[in-house]
């Protein structure tokens, strides 16, 4: 160190020149820093979609989702896979552990695709990759807004495809633009069986005529004079006319036209989801998806420009409007943070200001403030942090410890400086009092950096939520270590001066007054131990009773600023009844003050992002600002009124979520609550009858809001059995029946139209009234072999009955969810009692397992992860202290500050009504480094008086007094710098606001202890002065 003193003052200019290059560097990188609301919590999975047309749930389970999950089993670092097999739809997520390349991921699923295309029968669909994303990638929601009222949602479906859709995409950053509402265009060639019966021709006989009369080919090349000429041959239908035309037979030399038989015209393509607004009616609407790894401002940023481009080359009177953008959320993060920064360093310098009593040592310990968080800036560049709630949290945690070993140095510099009896010249003092005390400094904040490294253990969510949290605070204290060693010494001998012979030094009369209150204090508890001894034992004994009154939560739960009403109707609902229904709630919810809008998706609209049945409908609730709002309303009050104002609307079910929890749930859990009840067996119907024993039981919980079960059944299906004696009786084959109850039921695509770029498809399909009723499929002809003719209802059995909704599977085993979100009391309590009510009256088959999900698992999982890493950073701690002491009865003294610092927290918690939770456990990992801090300082001192020469109870007294000024300094510094925290209402604070109540709680008690308790204890774990100079 004494090296590393001398060449910094001797070397003043090049220190000087450091320091500007950091500056400007930090800048330059916290111009760079990409911005985002917080870190992308998302579980590293690939999504598998397969459409299939028209199969039933237990179908497209045993045909399609079952094959695709065999084939991903034993991928490298599969953690597991969770389906959904929805009517017409499978999902397949496949999850893989954190860290796992994502590009490396897909390729890996793609491969084993292959595989599992071969084992899905011909026509069930090809199974596809979801898009590049993550669940935090849905960024930006719009509708397109028609003023004129002039264009049909198809041709505003058709704008949106063809226009919209078309130019976002090319939006770097955008890896997909998923579109839903009004119907996407198709040309329909409705046919009429009863001319079929006329004319002799079959549906198969118009699908295969539509195909071969709609086709290009090239026919190479061919020279002359000297030229080529490319043979084109031009056979694609351009409308309708040209599909009208098309002959299907001839009679007597007589073409059979297509339009004889069936009537051609432009319609809309079969749907399952819809949008509307509210209240009033249908829009059509838009989801922006952000490609992997990109940021999430700097996409949005972008694709706002391309609107105003795109808008300027809309249809007169339509315009695209936003309804939903992650920007708002993310501005409003960074702006608390960016507050809570600017509110922190403020303090900071005013207790910088008040105790120095100086204005020149002030400015050199301030200036630790801009040099750290600067560096921080440079690191969090290089790691490819953004600035969000948790990185930027961690520098206004870092804000008021930044300056704690400057304080130290510039303290003691500045009263070896006011000593008159110090003869050297001033370079000469700097460094002895730098050498005073750097090494215990140094130490101090080398502790507050491991402290830290564990947070970089963690795993799943609350790694990734945390880990930029304890990289920005590292980094930033490892710039304060760099200022106080390297730059504050520079500083000090150009700002602070020795005072003139003549002058009278004033001490500062704030220390005079703390001197004078806390010197027969301190004297009274260095020589009444047994009182300091009593002070101690008692906080103690408060902080475990109040410790076993706190609950548990995973996190606090972040307001967004938006609100999501999920609504699920009967199983058995059709779409236009959904829209009805959803309508219905849009205006009740339009009545309530404080809501500008309401925008609500039911059903899916194209496959990539969401996968909802026809029963579902997520409204998107606009809120105006907070000012608007009536006076002391909170969201969770707001959550209420919603809940009362729909609770007596027939036949539906209320969740209330947020947008990003809603979508980070759903991927984490497959739920979209809080909690979720998991139940695991192979029988739908005993699946569903458990669940809704439990359902009812946790209903009976106090807090328990919005439980609902999964809708497993409730599916009216009408079967349609093949009579295999009465087909073999005609000779007709499975094969032809199915081929035209498929087309002539559910329709078969038969080529496309081209306008230019945009495609279309060509649909042929009986007309609706012969195919609308179980009598109208019954009396569909199917022709045999030898040209008879012979009515459905003669080779079929038709039945109706209830069937499956929908299946959902974990690891290969079926089961349901019951979900439900928890207001009023703790997480972890609810689960307790809730699990207590389901041992003692649900009895379950054997075979059948219960199981806790969503933040509860979460929780349990953290705090597995924290009572491997607290006992481990404890030891790190300790080892740290021996090597710096060289003395186990020096170490085992600090380290008492820990329990009373703690005890701190935990009294901080209790009072402000908070649990338990992971931000209050990071809280608690940050005092072991904070509180050990000052009594490092102040223990090193006492030593060195001992060494000198003076006795026990002088060295306790006069090291005290010497040290009190740095202690509440750097105690007060770093409590100040996080009362921002304390105290915000942004959004995000939700989440920092433990943290920081453990740490100023934790600072109160930890300073007590080490004013007055470690002084009196100071006589049992001193080692003889003696010996330490020998050792």
């Amino acid at each position: 160190m004494k090296k590393l003193i001398q060449f910094v003052l001797q070397n003043r200019l090049l220190v000087m020149a450091f320091f500007a290059v950091i500056l400007g560097a930090g800048y330059s990188s916290y111009k760079q820093l990409p911005i985002d609301a917080f870190p992308d919590v998302s579980p590293n999975l690939v999504q598998v979609f397969t459409t299939t047309e028209g199969l039933a749930p237990e179908e497209v389970e045993k045909y399609v989702t079952y094959p695709v999950e065999v084939a991903m089993n034993g991928l490298p670092n599969l953690e597991k896979i969770r389906s959904v097999s929805n009517f017409g739809l499978s999902i397949v997520n496949i999850y893989f552990e954190d860290g796992t390349d994502i590009y490396f991921a897909r390729q890996l699923v793609n491969e084993r695709i292959q595989e599992a295309r071969k084992q899905i029968p011909a026509g069930f669909g090809e199974p596809e990759m979801g898009p590049i994303s993550t669940g935090m990638g849905l960024i930006l929601f719009y509708y397109l807004d028609d003023e004129t009222g002039k264009y049909s949602l198809e041709e505003l479906r058709t704008i949106q495809d063809w226009l919209v859709k078309f130019h976002l995409q090319t939006v770097p950053g955008v890896t997909e633009v998923l579109g839903i509402g009004g119907y996407e265009k198709q040309y329909q060639v409705v046919v009429d069986p009863f001319s079929l019966l006329r004319y002799d021709i079959t549906i198969q006989d118009v699908i295969e005529k539509v195909k071969s009369n709609n086709l290009n080919v090239g026919a190479q090349f061919l020279e002359k004079n000297s030229e080529e000429f490319i043979i084109r041959s031009v056979g694609l239908a351009s409308g309708i006319e040209d599909i009208e035309n098309i002959i299907l037979k001839s009679e007597s030399g007589t073409p059979v036209f297509l339009k004889q038989v069936a009537e051609v015209k432009i319609g809309g393509a079969i749907r399952r989801g819809l949008q509307t607004r509210n209240g009033i009616g249908e829009v059509i609407s838009g989801m922006v998806v952000k490609l992997y790894g990109t940021n999430s401002s700097t996409v949005i940023g972008k694709v706002e420009s391309k609107m105003k481009e795109i808008n300027s080359i809309l249809p007169e009177g339509v315009k695209i409007i936003p309804y939903y953008e992650q920007k708002t959320l993310v501005e409003a993060c960074v702006k608390t943070m960016s507050n809570a920064l600017l509110q922190g360093i403020l303090l900071v310098v005013l207790i910088l200001f008040v105790f120095m009593g100086s204005i020149r040592p002030s400015i050199v310990v301030a200036a630790s403030i801009p040099f750290s968080a600067l560096f921080a800036m440079i690191g969090m560049n290089y790691f490819n942090i953004s600035a969000n709630l948790m990185s930027f949290g961690g520098l206004a945690i870092a804000i008021g410890m930044m300056v704690d070993g400057s304080i130290v140095i510039i303290e003691n510099i500045d009263r070896i400086l006011r000593d008159k009896s110090n003869n050297e010249s001033k370079i000469t003092l700097i460094s002895q009092a730098f050498m005073e005390v750097i090494r215990p400094v140094s130490f101090a904040i080398i502790i507050v950096i491991i402290v830290f490294l564990p947070l970089f253990t963690l795993q799943g969510v609350e790694g990734k939520t945390f880990r930029p949290l304890a990289y920005t605070i590292a980094l930033a204290m490892f710039g304060s270590l760099l200022y106080a060693m390297i730059i504050s010494p520079v500083l000090s001998s150009f700002l602070l001066q020795k005072p003139k012979a003549e002058s009278t030094t004033k001490e500062n009369w704030i220390l005079q007054f703390l001197d004078r209150m806390y010197k027969p204090v301190i004297t009274y508890f260095v020589h009444h131990r047994q009182v300091g001894a009593w002070l101690a034992g008692s906080l103690v004994v408060l902080g475990l009773l109040l410790f076993s009154q706190l609950g548990s939560e995973f996190t606090p739960k972040l307001n967004e600023g938006s609100i999501v009403v999920r609504v699920t109707m009967a199983p058995s609902i059709s779409l236009s009844e959904s829209k009805n229904t959803t309508l219905i709630i849009e205006r009740r919810l339009m009545q309530i003050p404080e809501i500008t809008s309401v925008v609500s998706r039911i059903g899916r609209g194209e496959v990539g992002a969401h996968a909802d049945p026809v029963n579902n409908a997520e409204m998107y609730v606009l809120l105006k600002d907070k000012s608007e709002w009536l006076k002391g309303m909170s969201q969770e009050d707001l959550e209420s009124k919603i809940r009362a104002e729909l609770e007596n609307v027939p036949g539906v079910l209320i969740n209330i979520t947020q947008p990003i929890a809603m979508t980070i749930d759903e991927l984490l859990e497959g739920i979209r609550a809080e909690l979720a009840i998991k139940l695991f067996g192979d029988d739908l119907e005993i699946l569903k009858t458990k669940a809704d024993e439990i359902a009812d039981v946790i209903r009976e919980i106090k807090g328990a809001d919005d439980v609902q079960v999964d809708q497993v059944l409730g599916t009216p299906q009408l079967l349609i059995s093949i009579n295999r004696q009465a087909i073999a009786r005609y000779g007709i084959n499975i094969l032809d029946i199915q081929e035209v109850i498929h087309a002539a039921v559910g329709g078969e695509t038969a080529g496309e139209i081209f306008e230019g770029n945009r495609r279309f498809d060509i649909l042929v399909r009986f007309a609706p009234e012969y195919r609308n009723t179980a009598e109208a499929i019954s009396n569909i002809v199917i022709q045999s072999p030898d040209g008879v003719n012979i009515p459905l209802s003669e080779l079929v059995n038709i039945e109706e009955l209830v069937g499956p909704r929908q299946i959902t599977r974990e690891n290969n085993q079926r089961f349901i969810t019951v979900q439900c979100n928890v207001s009023g009391r703790d997480i972890g309590s609810f689960v307790k009692e809730g699990q207590e009510a389901i041992d003692k009256n649900i009895q379950l088959p054997p075979g059948y397992l219960a199981t806790w999900g969503g933040q509860f698992r979460l929780q349990q999982e953290a705090n597995k992860r924290l009572a491997v890493v607290i006992p481990l950073t404890l030891i790190v701690i300790f080892l740290l202290l021996f090597s710096s002491f060289n003395s186990l009865k020096n170490s085992l003294l600090i380290l008492l500050n820990i329990p009373l610092a703690l005890v701190g927290g935990v009294v901080g918690l209790w009072i402000t009504g908070q649990n338990l939770s992971v931000p209050s456990s990071v809280g608690f990992i940050a005092l072991f480094g904070i509180a050990l801090g000052n009594g490092m300082v102040l223990l090193a001192y006492m030593n060195q008086l001992l060494e000198k020469g003076s006795s026990i109870i002088e060295a306790s007294i006069m090291g005290a007094r010497l040290r009190l000024r740095p202690v509440l300094m750097t105690a007060m510094t770093t409590a100040l710098g996080l009362m921002p925290l304390l105290f915000a209402t942004g959004t995000g604070s939700e989440v920092q606001r433990p943290l920081a109540t453990v740490v100023v709680g934790g600072l109160i008690t930890s300073t007590v202890l080490t004013l007055l308790v470690l002084p009196a204890f100071y006589k049992y774990f001193a080692e003889n002065p003696a010996e330490t100079i020998s050792n």
